[in-house]
């Protein structure tokens, strides 16, 4: 295995299209002793993003918010970034954009994992007439949303590389293909319109593609494990398929390990970041024992029902509210009634609208250090307020979900 397989199309300065993966949507401020790469400070964006701290309360698959040892979204980025770096750097690709994309690629899930997902494109569907998928909102986030202070305390956009924000919403591991190829053309990225509909644009964006699969099989079976949802029945069938595979146990341990060595041994630029058909059959096969009995179990029903009703509710509280462009001052006069769910609602407007507003003196405050872009506008559109309901709810966590619901039911 040759190390030196991919570096000469590897997203670095010797290739001919580095301009165009570093390229930014405006000029980036340059202190004048940065030690970072351009993908460097791109990972250290997003590792500082709030968007980024709240994955370690977001549901991965199983809802568990008081049990230290089930995955959250947090460390299944970890474990794509840990399996994609390996790859990437056994390659020869540049392993700082690997990192940055892999850090990045999930900052978009809404809260209860993709019960959350489905939930909120039914919103979507139903209100905006469009869809929601959290690759989609991912780029919407580190392109629109997520603020970052400067040393002038000025909050300002991500401002994010070509490069890492395509690899953001080009992860799609659901789409099964044996073999991975960046695609040639810079489209706008806002165009796309599904998940998987284009591949990366970079080999590193493929290499964190093919490793989030990787990544979450196994922990998906240590955890179903761990909570009962896989009993012992599902664990005997377990043990069959790994015979059957001839190993002797099916694991996170051995998944990762024996893939990314299959990954290594058969990738090159012809034959594309590539499994061998064996391994490539193997993970079918555990992929399709974990729909069968995991991911659709009865068990996991009740938190779909409970989900399903936290979000709906939130969003009704909070259309029920607006007033057009007199929306924030109609919040401020309902944070008696809800405190904690107006208050913060509130804040998110003021931060990404154009309105001036007189007092509270709370206002004022953000609206001076908020430099963003404003996306809502005078929320002078029904589809504008909509929009930003869908967002500060998918940007939640399960338990700040939870906290909020909460104060409906208060008296």
């Amino acid at each position: 295995m040759s190390n030196e397989r991919f570096e000469k199309v590897a997203a670095t300065k010797e290739n001919s299209n580095y301009l165009n993966y570093i390229k930014r949507e405006q000029e980036m401020q340059r202190h004048p002793y940065d030690l970072r790469s351009e993908f460097g400070r791109d990972y250290t964006r997003l590792l500082h993003s709030l968007a980024y701290r709240r994955l370690k309360h977001k549901t991965q698959v199983f809802f568990n918010v008081s049990n230290d040892h089930v995955c959250t979204r947090m460390e299944h980025v970890a474990h794509v970034e840990s399996v994609s770096y390996t790859i990437a750097n056994a390659l020869g690709l540049n392993t700082e954009l690997t990192k940055a994309i892999a850090i990045g690629h999930d900052l978009g899930h809404a809260p209860f994992g993709h019960q959350g997902e489905r939930i909120l494109d039914s919103i979507s569907r139903d209100r905006l007439n469009k869809s929601f998928w959290h690759e989609k909102n991912g780029l919407r986030f580190v392109d629109k949303i997520e603020l970052l202070e400067n040393d002038r305390n000025e909050f300002k956009n991500l401002n994010l590389t070509y490069a890492v924000r395509d690899g953001i919403i080009s992860h799609c591991g659901e789409v099964d293909e044996q073999a991975l190829y960046p695609r040639e053309e810079f489209i706008d990225l806002e165009s796309i319109q599904s998940p998987g509909e284009f591949q990366a644009i970079t080999w590193e964006g493929c290499v964190v593609k093919i490793s989030d699969k990787i990544a979450y099989l196994g922990r998906d079976i240590e955890d179903a494990i761990r909570l009962g949802i896989l009993n012992e029945e599902g664990q005997k069938a377990l043990g069959e398929l790994a015979k059957t595979n001839g190993l002797p146990v099916i694991n996170t341990t051995v998944i990762i390990n024996d893939m990314i060595e299959d990954i290594c041994r058969n990738s090159s630029v012809d034959n594309g970041i590539r499994l061998s058909e064996e391994m490539c059959a193997h993970m079918d096969c555990i992929k399709k024992f974990n729909y069968e009995h995991i991911y659709g179990n009865k068990k996991l029903i009740p938190f779909s029902h409970y989900a399903e009703l936290i979000i709906h509710e939130l969003y009704d509280a909070l259309y029920d509210v607006y007033d057009g462009e007199n929306t924030i001052r109609a919040i401020s006069e309902r944070m008696d009634e809800y405190p904690e769910l107006m208050k913060t609602f509130a804040e998110w407007l003021v931060r990404y609208c154009e309105q001036d507003l007189e007092n509270p003196k709370w206002v004022k405050s953000i609206r001076d250090h908020s430099k963003n872009e404003k996306i809502y506008g005078h929320l002078e559109d029904e589809s504008l307020y909509i929009q930003a309901i869908l967002d500060y709810i998918s940007g939640m966590t399960d338990q700040y979900a939870i906290e909020v619901f909460r104060e409906l039911l208060k008296y």
